[in-house]
């Protein structure tokens, strides 16, 4: 018998800049334990993007044009950020900042991981702009995971029964709830 199983594609952005990052192992471990029909793909762009000047937006950057083909792309976002001074680092503002006047981001589906359960307030933050932009914020995909100072790569993390059950459980619910979802308008590239 033939699969109808749609793949469901996820654009994953780590907040981090940092070569060694727990929120970027942490995304990379979710890569390595999806199954087969779920398509996560990491962003590389952040460092890439230029400070957000609304004056350059008719003629996006290079840089900025990727960012929006891969938003169009994908079904749904998934973030994992580090807290930095009670708040979301620059560099990922930024890249937020790119997507407010496109339509890419409305309406879509966004989970949030947090490598650090202390780092409430650059989660509250990513809460706060994510849904101000009418992405559509999925709880029961958003998950806090205890990964300070453990020193994990995303192996360890994917082999950790307990972390990965809850990364697991989490992409499952978010898979769950873009299915659910009608489809968005945007196009795909």
């Amino acid at each position: 018998m033939e699969s109808t199983a749609q793949i469901i594609r996820i654009l994953a952005v780590s907040g981090s800049l940092r070569r060694v990052s727990s929120n970027t192992a942490l995304l990379q471990a979710a890569i390595a334990l999806s199954p087969p029909n779920i398509d996560i793909r990491l962003y590389s762009g952040l460092g890439n993007l230029p400070h957000f000047n609304p004056d350059l937006e008719p003629a996006d950057p290079p840089a900025v044009s990727d960012l929006r083909r891969q938003m169009a792309w994908s079904d749904g976002l998934l973030i994992s950020s580090p807290e930095y001074a009670h708040g979301v680092p620059g560099s990922l503002k930024n890249m937020l900042d790119w997507l407010v006047s496109g339509e890419e981001f409305v309406g879509k589906p966004i989970a949030l991981f947090n490598a650090s359960p202390r780092a409430v307030h650059a989660q509250a933050s990513l809460i706060e702009v994510v849904t101000t932009m009418a992405g559509q914020l999925v709880p029961e995909a958003s998950i806090a995971v205890a990964l300070l100072g453990r020193q994990l790569d995303a192996a360890a993390i994917a082999a950790d029964p307990e972390i990965s059950g809850q990364v697991k459980a989490a992409i499952a619910a978010f898979a769950a709830a873009i299915g659910q979802l009608p489809p968005r308008s945007s196009p795909r590239a």
